[in-house]
């Protein structure tokens, strides 16, 4: 057995040395292609999803496609590092879920800017202080982020990707017990997708709103008999016991983000359009509005309605649909819907979420 272990070892180890050549020669290479297109923004969205695409599609296991998808992330993360040191801006502080957005699509090696706000991180894009920026979308439970919606109708940046980030709400304090908590601090939408489980299991303590999880959490560690909720890299950055873990009402909790930029995003051969566009207010214009995505055959993943500020009862609409903005039917259906909306951005065409 001894033998066996060990003869498995010496495998291991011999696979080791092989995996940190190939690693090395794939970095240079990296390097090579980087100077191929003149030292231009290492980071490219479009082949990015590419190479995790193929990646997922080469795995046979044991590995599951997901376990893979975050080794090249931080393999291309390093090998990006090396050739260009990109910034990336999110709503802060340190320990939010668009920081744990931000890692889990650019990789740890990313340098990541935290701002007190949404507004900061689309100004820190357009100033070019950051490459990208990280901002929520929409909660599976709370809905639509009405400020980002707003920004990104009235604000030149473009949508270039998209994170898909399961959201597990934790309870953390420096007290052991959950009878001697007397206040809970979150952020209001984290507050509500638990409301649930607080009213059952800590219906005395007082909820207090603040601007986020990581400030309710470095609020929490200086206000004995308080908590918070917030994700479990908050706890440790604050140094807070996980008292409870995964107390979201929605085990299925996800929220979207969009990973917004200055430049346009080539097809990645797997992408989505976004779009805002509005309407005359008399009946019927809705439906002849997206008359043209069934005719040119364009799916539509996403519908959302939002009060224009430029009149009583008159809305704008943002539309996802499948495909690439430069792909025909897709044009196409887009050249139509201009004809038809009294107003329409094309807010980016980007690789769907991985």
């Amino acid at each position: 057995m001894a033998k066996s272990l060990n003869d498995v070892r010496r495998k291991i180890d011999a696979l080791d040395a092989r995996l940190v050549q190939l690693m090395s020669a794939r970095a240079q290479l990296a390097q090579q292609a980087w100077q191929a297109k003149g030292a231009a923004a290492a980071y490219k969205p479009e082949r990015e999803a590419q190479v995790l695409h193929r990646v997922r599609a080469l795995n046979k296991g044991p590995l599951s496609g997901a376990a893979l998808g975050r080794l090249f992330t931080e393999i291309m993360s390093a090998c990006r590092a090396l050739e260009d040191q990109l910034a990336v801006a999110y709503l802060g502080p340190a320990g939010t879920f668009s920081q744990e957005a931000v890692i889990k699509h650019f990789g740890a090696a990313t340098s990541a800017q935290p701002h007190a706000s949404i507004d900061e991180v689309f100004r820190a894009v357009e100033t070019g202080a950051a490459g990208y920026g990280m901002v929520p979308v929409e909660n599976s439970t709370e809905g639509a982020v009405g400020r980002t919606l707003d920004l990104l109708l009235s604000t030149p940046t473009l949508i270039c990707g998209e994170v898909m980030l399961p959201v597990h709400q934790c309870l953390m304090s420096s007290v052991r017990r959950r009878a001697d908590i007397r206040k809970v601090y979150s952020h209001t939408q984290s507050l509500a997708q638990c409301q649930q489980w607080l009213s059952r299991h800590l219906p005395q303590a007082e909820r207090v709103a603040v601007v986020s999880n990581a400030e309710a959490a470095r609020l929490a560690s200086k206000d004995r008999h308080s908590a918070a909720i917030a994700g479990r890299t908050a706890a440790s950055l604050y140094k807070l016991k996980l008292l409870v873990r995964n107390i979201e009402d929605d085990p299925r909790n996800t929220t979207r983000f969009a990973v917004i930029g200055t430049e346009e995003v080539a097809p990645s051969g797997r992408d989505k359009t976004s779009l805002v566009l509005s309407t005359r207010n008399v009946p019927g214009a809705v439906h002849d509005l997206l008359t043209p995505l069934a005719r040119h055959g364009v799916s539509m993943t996403r519908l959302e309605s939002r009060p224009a500020r430029t009149g009583l009862w008159e809305y704008m609409f943002y539309i996802d649909i499948e495909g690439h903005q430069q792909e025909a039917r897709v044009a196409k259906a887009v050249t139509a819907l201009a004809r038809k909306a009294s107003f329409l951005k094309v807010l980016g065409s980007y690789p769907a979420a991985r």
